[in-house]
């Protein structure tokens, strides 16, 4: 029986996992009929460089493949002997056995020189061509320069740097990216279900966890992890194969510290330690988790293109985790874990240097930056400063308040609030987005309160930096010293309009002229509403 990698190797563009930016250049080029003479396929092992290279060895020999269609029919004549290896127009070198300059001469010119024995295109593909001499190199530069028409080069390489640049200048680049969690997971249940196995969603995501974006080796644990449990895997049977996993302890041990609990920080790792878990592995986890979490709260789409995905139910508790710490909070804890971990290899008592960063996290004071304060809690304040404003300065210090009087009404805010965003607008364009899709409440003071239908629109507006450009407005559209308080109502309302619609009405227009303004700027720019969309929610557009 072959392994799983083999048996499930992609014949196909749409079986190919990931790598969709690459995917849809060959298929425009296929398509449109400009096959390139030399590509290039770089990046990680086990993530599709080769099968990617015979999926468009075949698609370009296809016998029957459609006008408008870049996918191989793999029924042909063609198809089937590049399937099965036996094509003899598509020759597959690998260049780690060949290195010498005495094959590319022997072997690869003089059969470029020859007609095709029957595909229209004869394809060399030429695995870990980095392998190569100096000397072969240079043989092989003319005829990738200048090939017959019918000829076609792809190399394929782990360490593009090592491939002179006079050879890379002469083919189409082509950069791999290790695949998703999410992806792997998708490629593995689909396995287990062809192969008729029943394996929970959470042993896949540990094993796609494990691969660290490389397919490969993600089926390869899948097949043994099959092989020792039969038609239905149990997590007792995956954790034989499947490498220890201590994200959920990192998750539990960031709660306490959350929490302050010093004391249950330290029973647990010294239960992993009695549990034979690798303290410098554990850290490791949770320094990446920790940075994941701070760039999440730094921009919510950066958190997907810059950090390692951790799968579906790891993902909702770091998510929990970003809604409970905030920035400064992130990186103290990593500054003290980062020094622990510098620390473990001197330390006489193992988990030494561990359980001091522990303590001194859990002894950190409050950070500095703003809280969200209870609604109710916020009428209190108020009503005391009311009480005492004229009597009490220094009360009326402490919360926040001013001893001019305030002159704006609820309804001025609301006759206003458009100039509002449209200034807001000129300091950050995705700020005016979320404020759009919240309600100014009331007035308290000088306290404008603000509703939120979602708490991630709250926790942004209460980031120091963007409550100052909203506060800096404010002032300069109401001429008052206006503060601001973030709250939550899940009843609140949002009109379709107010997210499809970026553009500021027009105060000095009719409210006719506004209404056909903003349906033109809605017609004209209905493409900014998934942008706005992914700045605000982060995120990105598959399909």
């Amino acid at each position: 029986m072959p392994t799983l990698y083999r048996k499930y190797r992609p014949q196909n563009f749409k079986e190919v996992v990931g790598q969709n930016h690459i995917k849809v250049t060959l298929e425009q080029e296929i398509k449109s009929g400009k096959v390139a003479h030399a590509y290039l396929f770089c990046g990680p092992r086990a993530v599709g460089k080769t099968t990617l290279a015979r999926v468009l060895a075949k698609a370009i020999n296809c016998e029957k493949r459609e006008t408008a269609s870049a996918e191989p029919c793999d029924k042909c004549l063609s198809c089937k002997e590049i399937t099965g290896g036996r094509a003899l127009d598509v020759m597959e070198i690998d260049a780690a056995s060949y290195t010498q300059v005495e094959n590319v001469r022997e072997n690869i010119i003089p059969n470029a020189r020859v007609t095709p024995a029957r595909s229209k295109y004869k394809v060399f593909i030429i695995d870990e061509v980095h392998m190569l001499t100096m000397q072969a190199f240079n043989a092989l530069l003319k005829i990738i320069e200048e090939p017959p028409v019918y000829v076609v080069f792809i190399l394929c390489t782990t360490e593009a740097h090592k491939v002179p640049l006079t050879i890379i200048s002469r083919c189409q680049r082509f950069d791999f990216k290790r695949i998703s969690v999410n992806d792997v997971v998708k490629k593995l249940a689909y396995i287990v279900q062809s192969e008729n196995v029943k394996v929970d969603k959470g042993i896949l995501e540990a094993v796609a966890r494990h691969a660290d974006g490389h397919m490969r080796d993600a089926e390869s644990m899948l097949g043994q992890i099959i092989a020792i449990g039969g038609e239905s895997i149990t997590q007792a049977e995956a954790d034989l194969v499947i490498p220890r996993s201590d994200l959920n302890e990192v998750i539990n041990l960031l709660n306490l510290l959350v929490k302050k609990d010093a004391a249950g920080g330290i029973r647990l790792i010294n239960q992993l330690m009695d549990d034979g878990v690798d303290l410098k592995m554990f850290l490791k986890n949770m320094i990446e988790i920790l940075r994941k979490l701070m760039i999440i709260k730094i921009n919510p789409g950066l958190a997907e293109k810059l950090s390692l995905e951790m799968g579906e139910a790891m993902e909702l508790k770091i998510n929990q985790l970003a809604r409970e710490l905030n920035v400064e909070q992130i990186l103290k804890i990593m500054e003290k874990l980062i020094k622990a971990a510098a620390d473990l290899k001197a330390d006489f008592i193992k988990q030494l240097s561990l359980e001091m960063a522990i303590v001194e996290i859990c002894a950190l004071p409050a950070p500095s930056s703003l809280r969200i304060i209870p609604r109710d809690a916020v009428a209190q304040k108020f009503t005391a400063y009311r009480t005492a404003a004229n009597s009490a300065k220094p009360v009326a210090d402490k919360i926040g308040a001013v001893e001019t009087p305030i002159n704006v009404t609820d309804s001025q805010i609301m006759e206003k609030w458009n100039e509002v965003l449209a200034k807001v607008k000129q300091y950050n364009h995705s700020l005016s987005f979320i404020l759009r899709v919240c309600q100014p409440k009331n007035l308290t003071g000088n306290q404008l309160c603000l509703a939120f239908k979602y708490k991630f629109h709250r926790d942004r507006v209460s980031e120091a930096a963007v409550k100052n450009i909203i506060e800096k407005v404010l002032n300069q559209v109401y001429g008052a010293p206006l503060v601001i308080e973030a709250m939550i109502d899940e009843n609140l309302e949002v009109a379709a309009s107010k997210l499809i619609s970026d553009e500021p009405v027009d105060l000095k227009q009719p409210a006719a002229l506004n209404e056909s303004a903003s349906a033109k700027a809605t017609a004209d720019k209905q493409g900014n509403m998934i942008d706005n969309l992914l700045k605000t929610f982060g995120g990105k557009v598959v399909s």
